[in-house]
């Protein structure tokens, strides 16, 4: 039952002692607060490492043909390395059970119109295993099939910011878009969360193009992913046998890094993923060591407030007080003082993250923030540390005679 004499009471004491109330207050705001914009710097880093992989697949794999560098079996250097359809199809056979997904990839530049509207855009001729890697969404429509790429059907999926461009209010789906010349069927439209440039292009079947843009069976580069089965090492290793592979397939020499380059993001997500565990380590380290820190704080100034308080204790006592009364009067108000500063120390804190948000961007630190409920639990930490610290000299001095708590200096 709510008692508003105890809750006066407690008040009262709060309001009478503010220097302890407020020093009280002050050790967990400040720990909070710390522990705020530290978790708050590491989750704005993560940001920035989430925002430069974008929703691609951190699995993949591109391969890129270039020029050779060096002489190699009595081949001159400067050699352009052309991949075709069969590689494409070495590679899947070769790897099977290590490939997740895969695609062959002609990019081009084409004018694309439809009535009135006009615009350039980039095509790119893909396999239907590119939805995955790409990490597409198909806002309506479909997206580019098997039947497609065996019949080399005149499709086209395009972009949310085609659409708006060329169709405006129109639907396009089953409407014809004019690319440099050439009419293709609209069957799809996707979006993409990397925003403009991902949604700024059209894709067709690889094998359209091929017929169009030279009537051969080239292809400009390889992109894949991984099989999730595979750890980052399996998968580096992986990248350096497909590069191994396709050296000796085209005759370039071991040690010629132009002809064939293999963009792996193993290696990339590996050195990620260690930077991330051992900020992640620091930043625990850093965040717990400060709420012990605030841990050990209230519990010190907790002790230190039942001690002073003892002839109070006596006084009540003497006055009919129960042990269970002073007990309660106590905890209440360091729940009361603690639940106040933590709450405060948070807003500071959040605060902080807020107004420096524009010059961590310098610093690759995107968005800061922490979760309030990692915030809130921390509190309840030091809540419970500051009751416990309480609770038994409060017990102790509970027990004691009037007298003798009266006598205490």
């Amino acid at each position: 039952m709510f008692d508003l004499d105890l809750w006066r009471e407690i008040f009262q004491s709060i309001n009478k002692n503010r220097t302890r109330s407020l020093l009280s207050g002050f050790t967990v705001a400040f720990a909070i607060l710390l522990f705020t914009i530290l978790f708050g710097i590491a989750n704005g880093l993560n940001n920035t490492f989430k925002e430069a992989f974008g929703t691609d697949a951190k699995n993949s794999i591109v391969i890129y043909p270039g020029r050779t560098s060096k002489a190699h079996k009595g081949l001159q250097a400067g050699r352009r390395i052309q991949f075709k359809n069969e590689d494409y199809n070495y590679i899947l056979d070769e790897y099977n059970d290590k490939i997740q997904y895969i695609t062959s990839k002609v990019n081009r530049s084409v004018t694309a119109s439809y009535k009135n509207e006009k615009n350039n855009y980039q095509v790119r001729a893909v396999h239907p295993e590119y939805m995955f890697i790409e990490n597409n969404q198909i806002k309506y429509g479909r997206y580019i099939n098997q039947n497609d790429i065996i019949n080399k059907a005149k499709v086209a999926v395009i972009g949310k910011v085609v659409e708006d461009d060329l169709f405006l209010k129109t639907n396009p789906i089953g409407k014809y878009i004019n690319l440099s010349g050439i009419q293709y069927k609209v069957i799809g439209v996707f979006t993409d969360d990397e925003g403009y440039n991902e949604e700024n292009v059209i894709y067709t079947p690889i094998s359209t193009a091929q017929k169009i843009y030279g009537n051969n069976d080239y292809i400009d580069f390889m992109h894949l992913t991984f099989s999730p089965k595979l750890n980052y090492n399996q998968a580096i290793a992986f990248g350096n046998e497909i590069t191994k592979d396709l050296k000796e397939r085209f005759d370039v020499a071991k040690s010629d890094q132009r002809a064939i380059r293999v963009q792996n993001m193993a290696l990339a997500s590996k050195n990620i993923e260690q930077f991330n565990f051992v900020l992640g380590a620091i930043i625990l380290v850093i965040g717990f060591g400060t709420l012990i820190a605030g841990i050990v704080g209230i519990s010190n100034i907790m002790i230190f407030i039942v001690k002073e308080r003892t002839k109070e204790i006596g006084i009540r006592k003497a006055l009919g007080a129960t042990p269970k009364s002073i007990v309660s009067i106590i905890l209440i108000e360091c729940i009361i003082i603690t639940a106040i500063a933590g709450y405060i120390g948070l807003l500071i804190g959040v605060g902080v993250l807020e107004l420096a948000t524009p010059a961590l961007k310098t610093y690759f630190i995107k968005d800061p923030g922490v979760s309030t409920g990692l915030i809130i639990g921390a509190t309840i930490v030091l809540i419970l540390a500051g009751s416990i610290a309480g609770y038994f000299p409060a017990k102790k001095a509970s027990k004691i005679k009037p007298i003798v708590a009266l006598r205490n200096d």
